[in-house]
This record gives C-alpha cells, sequence and structure tokens, in this order.
C-alpha cells in the first residue's frame, strides 16, 4: 500500500452557497454565534457529529440538501448577514497606521495556541489565552501574527481504566480536514525553513491558518525528507524527551524568526508568551545585524526594546533549563552570524554569575532579549519579581523589573447563546466591540430577573444533557452493566445547585480539598432540602502520578451508591466541555494553594456568564473579589505548611458552601427566583465585561508595549541606527567605568523624630570617577521598615547636585516630605540615567558601603 496515492473530494457547493466554503475555511465562525448556527441549521445532528468541524461537516452533507437551501429565503437571508459581517470584520482591511508599514508585523510566539477543539494544538490556559489574544487581536484588527507548530499528535486524549487511573492516547490529527494550506513561494513550490537543533538540522514546512483577519503560521517537521527522528519533533506538544522539548523551542524561536523573513515581514515588534520562544530574540538580533549593517552591541539595543515577554509561570520549576552540550547545537551558526563567542551566547540564558557550566534557563534567556516583562495578574507580578529578584540582586525585590497585565478572556468565544441575545437586547448589537463602555455596568444591571434566571437555567439544562452523553460513552468505553449505563443517563438535577471544578489536575489546585472531610462533603452532596451536585474534569500532566492519584481518588470516591448520582468526573476535558460548564454550572470552584495560580482565566469565562466563583483569593481573584461578585474561601493567607493550610482551608470552603453559598441559592420567598443570587449573578456579568475582557487586557499591551516598542524600533534604526549606536556607546562606557562609582551615606540635616508634613534636607557625596552627572541618577530610597535592611515599599527621589567638589566628585541633596507617620529607613543610590533598558542593566547600581561613616 505504500504506493497509495491520496486525493480528496470536496462537495459541490452551489454558486449562491458558496461563501459556506469561506467561511468553514477561517476561525472567525467558532466565536460568532449567528456564522456557527448558518453551519448547524444545516443538520443539527450531523453538525454535533462532525466536531464541530465546518470543512469535515460539509462533505456529509447531500447535493439534494444543498440545492434546497440555496432555494431557501430564510437561510439565504441569514447567509447574506453573515457574508456581509464576515466582510466588514475580516476582509475590509485598511493599511496599518503608524508606527507600522505595510509588511511590518507583531510577533506573537507561543507554544500552544487553543482556537477550538477541532485545532488540537494546546494543553491548557496558556493555548487558551494565547487563542483569546489572536482572536481580540482580529477584533481590533491590530497588525499581529501569531506563531507556533502544528503538532500531529496534538495533546493527549484523556480515558480511564477501571480503576479510575487516567491512560492516554495520542490520535493523529487529520490536516484535511482543517482549516489551513502550505505556505507557498511565487512560483507556487513550498516555503520551507531550516533549523539546527541537538537531534540534527530540522527542515520545517509552513501552514497558514485565518483566525479572522488575523494569519496564524505553523511550523511542521513531518516531511519525507525529513529522517523519522526529525519528523517526530512536531509529533506532541511538550514532549517528555529533552532533545525533542529543546528542538521544539529552537524551531519555534529560530524558525518562526526566519519564516518572517521568508515571508517579507518585518518583526517590528516581538511577543514571546512565555519562554518556549526565547531563541527568537537571538535570530532576531542576527537579523537586524545582516539587514541594517550594525554591530552586535548596536543590535542588542534595539531587540530587547520592541520585545516583550510574558510570562504564565509562578514556580520555578515550571521554567525549561537545558545542560550547556544540548543548547550548543542550536546556536552553532549563530555564532559567526552574531560575530561573538559560544561562551558570550550561553552566558546570555545562565545569568548574573553563573558558570560557564551552568544550564541555559529559557526564562532567563527571554529576560535577556525583553525590555517589556510581564506577569498575567497583579499577585502573579509580585510573585514574579520575588522569584525572579536574583537576576537583579541589588534592586530591592519590588523593584525587579516585572511588571503585570491581568489576563482577559475572549467574551464571544465563552458567552451562553442566551446571554449573547440579553447583551444585544440590553446593550446593543455591538456589545462585544463596546464592552469596555462604563454604562455597561447599568445596562447589565437593566436585565429583568426573570429573564436572566431563565435564560440560565436553559444552559444549566444543556449541561446537565451534555454530562449525561459523556456519561454515557465513558460507561459505554468500559462495557459497563445496563443498570450503570441507565444510571449514567438519569444522573443529576436540572433544579439542583450544580457546581464546577475543571482544571489541571497538578496537586498545587488541590482538587481533593473537599475530600478532606469525606462525611461532611458526603452531607452537602445528599442534603434532602438543599442538595448539591459538583462536575469535576481536567487532565493529569502524563507523567504525574500525584495528580493521577487525585482524579483516582475523586472517581472512587463518587462511585458511591449514596452520592453517584450527585458528582461526575467527566473524561477528556477540552474546549467544548469547558463551554458547557462556564455556562451552565452555578458555581465555579477555584482551590488553589496560594499564590501558584498565576491568573485563573476559567473563572472569568464563568463569571462573564453569570456562573459565581467561589475561590482561593489567588491569581485574577484577588483582584476583582467583592462580596457582591461571589465569594472567596480564607482571606488571601500564604501557609509554610501545607498540610495544616489543606487541613485550615479545607474547612474554610465547607463553612462557606454551608453557610452561605447554598442557602443563597435556596432563597427562594413565596416560591419566586433567588434575588439575592441573581444580584451577584448581575454584579459579576458587569465586572467580567469591564474587567476580564480580552480587548482591555490587548488594548493594554497595545498601549503600555506595543506601540511604544514599535515607536522605539523606527528611532533606533533612524539615520543608520545612529541612536542605537549612541546607546552602545553609552552602555560600553557605563560597564567600563562602573566600578569606579562610590557614593556615601547619607546625611541628614536634622536627625529627628518628625512629625508628618515637615521636610528635612538629605545630602550625599558621590565619586562618579570617569562618568560625568547627565550619565547617572543619584537617589534617596526611603519607606516603611519591615525588617532590618528591608523596606515595605520603596520610594524614591532624585537628587540634584549641589555643588562639584573636584576629582570627579560631587555633593547632591534633596529634600523629603514626611507624608505619613511610622517607623522609616533611609538610604542613597546611582543608576544609570535612561530607559527601563539601561536604567535596570543588571549589575548597574551602586549603594553606600556598609559600614561607611
Amino acid at each position: 500500500m505504500n504506493r497509495m496515492q491520496l486525493y480528496q473530494v470536496f462537495p459541490n457547493i452551489p454558486d449562491d452557497l458558496i461563501f459556506l466554503e469561506t467561511l468553514s475555511r477561517n476561525l472567525w465562525w467558532s466565536w460568532d454565534q449567528e456564522a456557527n448556527e448558518l453551519f448547524r441549521r444545516i443538520g443539527p445532528k450531523k453538525w454535533e457529529d462532525s466536531g464541530p468541524n465546518p470543512i469535515r461537516f460539509l462533505t456529509t452533507i447531500s447535493q439534494k440538501r444543498f440545492e434546497e437551501l440555496s432555494q431557501d429565503d430564510g437561510y439565504m437571508g441569514h447567509l447574506n448577514r453573515v457574508k456581509k459581517r464576515f466582510r466588514q470584520e475580516v476582509c475590509d482591511l485598511a493599511d496599518p497606521e503608524p508606527p507600522f508599514e505595510k509588511s511590518d508585523v507583531i510577533a506573537y510566539f507561543s507554544m500552544e495556541f487553543g482556537i477550538h477543539q477541532s485545532l488540537p494544538l494546546f494543553a491548557g490556559g496558556l493555548g487558551i489565552l494565547a487563542g483569546d489574544h489572536l482572536k481580540a487581536a482580529s477584533n481590533r484588527k491590530l497588525p499581529l501574527v501569531g506563531l507556533g507548530i502544528l503538532y500531529r499528535h496534538g495533546y493527549f486524549r484523556q480515558f480511564m481504566d477501571q480503576s479510575g487511573w487516567q491512560q492516554e492516547e495520542y490520535p493523529e490529527t487529520d490536516i484535511f480536514y482543517l482549516p489551513m494550506v502550505r505556505v507557498k513561494d511565487a512560483f507556487g513550490k513550498d516555503i520551507h525553513v531550516n533549523v539546527n537543533g541537538p537531534i540534527g538540522k530540522m527542515k520545517a514546512s509552513i501552514w497558514i491558518l485565518k483566525i479572522g483577519c488575523i494569519p496564524l503560521y505553523l511550523l511542521d517537521t513531518n516531511l519525507a525528507e525529513n529522517s523519522q527522528e526529525i519528523r517526530d519533533i512536531t509529533g506532541r506538544l511538550y514532549a517528555g524527551d529533552p532533545k525533542v522539548r529543546l528542538s521544539q523551542e529552537a524551531l519555534l524561536g529560530i524558525g518562526g524568526m526566519r519564516l518572517l523573513e521568508k515571508l517579507g515581514l518585518r518583526a517590528k515588534v516581538c511577543h514571546m508568551n512565555e519562554g518556549h520562544s526565547a531563541f527568537a530574540g537571538l535570530e532576531r538580533v542576527a537579523q537586524a545585524m545582516s539587514l541594517n549593517n550594525i554591530t552586535l552591541k548596536a543590535a542588542l539595543e534595539i531587540v530587547p526594546r520592541s520585545t516583550i515577554f510574558t510570562t504564565h509561570t509562578p514556580v520555578p520549576a515550571g521554567h525549561d533549563e537545558f545542560p550547556v552540550d544540548m543548547v550548543k547545537p542550536v546556536i552553532r551558526d549563530l555564532v559567526e552570524r552574531l560575530n561573538t563567542t559560544e561562551a558570550e551566547i550561553l552566558s546570555w540564558g545562565q545569568g548574573t554569575g553563573a558558570g560557564p557550566d551552568a544550564p541555559v534557563s529559557m526564562f532567563i534567556l527571554a529576560l535577556q532579549m525583553a525590555e517589556h516583562r510581564n506577569g498575567v495578574s497583579k499577585l502573579h507580578g509580585k510573585v514574579a519579581r520575588k522569584m525572579w529578584a536574583h537576576v537583579w540582586p541589588d534592586l530591592a525585590e519590588d523593584e525587579t523589573p516585572i511588571e503585570h497585565i491581568t489576563n482577559g478572556v475572549h467574551i464571544p468565544t465563552w458567552i451562553s447563546q442566551e446571554n449573547a441575545q440579553l447583551f444585544e437586547r440590553y446593550i446593543g448589537p455591538q456589545w462585544n466591540s463596546c464592552s469596555l463602555d462604563p454604562t455597561n455596568s447599568r445596562r447589565v444591571n437593566d436585565i429583568y430577573e426573570e429573564e436572566l434566571w431563565r435564560a440560565h437555567e436553559m444552559s444549566r439544562l444543556r449541561l446537565i444533557r451534555y454530562c449525561r452523553k459523556i456519561m454515557i460513552q465513558q460507561y459505554g468505553k468500559r462495557n459497563a452493566p445496563r443498570s450503570m449505563m441507565e444510571a449514567a443517563g438519569s444522573v443529576f438535577d436540572q433544579d439542583v445547585l450544580t457546581i464546577a471544578f475543571a482544571r489541571r489536575f497538578a496537586t498545587y489546585k488541590r482538587a481533593n480539598l473537599l475530600l478532606q472531610d469525606p462525611d461532611r462533603f458526603e452531607a452537602i452532596l445528599t442534603s434532602e432540602k438543599t442538595p448539591v451536585q459538583f462536575i469535576f474534569a481536567g487532565k493529569a500532566h502524563p507523567r504525574d502520578n500525584e495528580g493521577k492519584e487525585l482524579i483516582k481518588r475523586l472517581i472512587q470516591f463518587a462511585r458511591k451508591i449514596s452520592i453517584r448520582h450527585r458528582i461526575v468526573f467527566l473524561e477528556d476535558y477540552d474546549m467544548n466541555l469547558a463551554q458547557h460548564l462556564v455556562q451552565g454550572a452555578d458555581v465555579w470552584l477555584n482551590t488553589p494553594r496560594r499564590p501558584y495560580e498565576a491568573c485563573g482565566t476559567s473563572g472569568m469565562k464563568a463569571a462573564i456568564n453569570g456562573v459565581l466563583n467561589v475561590s482561593i483569593l489567588d491569581g485574577w481573584w484577588d483582584e476583582e473579589y467583592n462580596a457582591e461578585n461571589g465569594w472567596r474561601i480564607g482571606n488571601g493567607e500564604e501557609y509554610q505548611d501545607c498540610g495544616y493550610q489543606d487541613s485550615v482551608e479545607s474547612q474554610a470552603l465547607y463553612n462557606v458552601l454551608e453557610n452561605d453559598v447554598i442557602p443563597c441559592f435556596y432563597d427562594r420567598k413565596n416560591g419566586e427566583y433567588p434575588q439575592a443570587w441573581l444580584k451577584m449573578m448581575k454584579a459579576s456579568m458587569a465586572m467580567a465585561m469591564k474587567r476580564c475582557c480580552s480587548l482591555r487586557m490587548l488594548g493594554e499591551y497595545e498601549q503600555r508595549y506595543y506601540m511604544p516598542s514599535a515607536q522605539r524600533f523606527d528611532t533606533l534604526l533612524k539615520n543608520n541606527a545612529e541612536e542605537a549606536m549612541r546607546l552602545s556607546a553609552l552602555h560600553k562606557r557605563l560597564h567600563t567605568h562602573w566600578k569606579g562609582i562610590t557614593i556615601s551615606r547619607p546625611v541628614r540635616e536634622l536627625d529627628g523624630p518628625f512629625r508628618v508634613g515637615e521636610w528635612f534636607r538629605v545630602t550625599a557625596e558621590v565619586s562618579l570617577g570617569e562618568l560625568v552627572p547627565d550619565e547617572v541618577d543619584i537617589e534617596v530610597y526611603y519607606g516603611h521598615i519591615k525588617s532590618l535592611d528591608v523596606l515595605h515599599a520603596g520610594n524614591t527621589v532624585t537628587m540634584d547636585v549641589e555643588k562639584k567638589i573636584g576629582d570627579g566628585k560631587y555633593l547632591y541633596s534633596t529634600a523629603i516630605n514626611c507624608k505619613n507617620a511610622g517607623r522609616y529607613g533611609i538610604t542613597v543610590r546611582v543608576m544609570p540615567r535612561g530607559d527601563k533598558w539601561i536604567k535596570f542593566t543588571p549589575g548597574l547600581i551602586t549603594w553606600p558601603i556598609t559600614g561607611q561613616d
């Protein structure tokens, strides 16, 4: 059979319906509910059975049915409405506005992209966030392109054995039913890129997908001319073999940049979604040198200032590190192009003070290649600053140059059909594009309680039907007896409080918190007056046996005869199941061990649907919780003893369920709707629309990072990179002469104590050596004392030159205002004067010598 040639036959769609084919090949349909309905109404059962996947679906439709639709005035009117909006949102693109030109792009790199369940290129939250980022970029018509990898087997499909132990399978994706094509050159030949890796040279083809008006380019090594070992590099997402993992990251970063070069696109701004793509910075430096005929030092002034690095991982073990000998083959051809040494390139990923044999950290390499660095929630930004403070050992922890932009979710993807209709009626047909309008909170509050409750009951009923369907399928795969199959078909009650817990089964997410007291949990489930039903879903990493044990324990608990109609575990958690859960549950439960939840966007998706969050104060919930929009578990405490923490917080969880959540849901005076619950639903929806929308998130990236980076890129390259050369010379001068700087301890004009509102003068003598005052900032650093030599939150005041003493020495002074009472600490320091990239250069900071008079 190896002589077999393959070909594909597509349906012969009538001309009047040919837009269906165009629509099927752009994933815009996946978040536009009217476009989705355009396919579904052709054949609801076939649509559901197809995945849904419109390319596969259209091959199942008979020519007779197509002819009928072309003569159906109602259907044709529906099609034309969708077609008009598709043209407006996807096709009618104006030239990009300055500072972007026609071939300029924002290059968005991510190891995974979660666009739709029919495209299995994601494992979890990181990929879903990347998908929502592209969708929001399409809504805003940004000149952004996505860069990723085409995984032939994607992430694993989950199923359970008889004992409840997770098993994995990796079915191959049928790419012929995916809406993508290979990228070709002007002569119709496939475009390829070549990248060195630890296994050998990788040759990759390029595929393109359209996400609205945003192209997503995917690299694929599954080519006949590659060895099987090279072909398998793009086989599975997050491969366990370190060499394969490193090969994937080299392909993504270096191959992604070379892909753009082949297509004639200029990455004016780069955005690395996690450190997997850090090698992109190296290739971008090499391209900048060759394209602009500049030195390595000048290119290192340009590339970081136009690069954004977003981290999502709040634990050091979650970041990849690779042995030096494994990395050397990746950078071999870059040594000559960068005109530097192998050791120099490796040092960029090894951190300050690391030896030449230290592993290469992709996180540190990304830090070194990006001026703009951010976590994905306010609390996560704080955690990231603490975790990576060692890269800037002389800075105070809260000054570590890592900021935050809290994630958002693409509301049209996650909103229920019923809630979307309510928003259209009460906010307006353009409710999504104006989701940041401050008047929306009032308009959401105007929704009639009966309408909102009926809409939510429809979503809950749809969820319960879906649960029953999944449970029957699960039992059927295990050849369960007829009695169990019948029980699965009647699991759950449509009028009972429904709580969902769905996320990756990592131990820190604590899916077992409810099992700390099984008898109390069972009493909650089986209450005659106020029963509760629970849905659990999620995957454990294939090598995470502790996570698998959590799943097994839950499944075995759920098999008890007294409760099996009230608690289920649904296998193979995917986007389709996630949508049903965030739309149809009453409560979204989240129990991470603070502060290990970077953001937790699933709770945002629930909130926009009026599903109330019950959560530990971690991630986004630490910012957005108030007593009107949900419930908290605990008060944001952090513990050293995990066992004690689980004991305390499990009791807090039981208490909030028994005393607050359950009574509120069942509080129905005179048989009416739960008024207090509905009020909280509205508060949750209004909050999510304003604060949790991906348009808000992308707007922050655009205003704080993308536009300033693009403008800076132009400035640095202007006049043959004159500004970049100047900054390169300044950096060299600072590094050369910085060790000659000394500063005295601050001298206060008055010893104190002081009263609020008073001022006191501070002076310090500084020896700048070969540097001059215009090249440095002398700052007073002061604030409330947290502990010995540590300030609670440091403040800075820039000092001025009072007089020149001579021989490179100067007297600096300033005045400090005593604004608030308390115990303070004060010192002085010298830092480089300039933008963030200069100011926070590791090693360029001088404090008074300890014990100095």
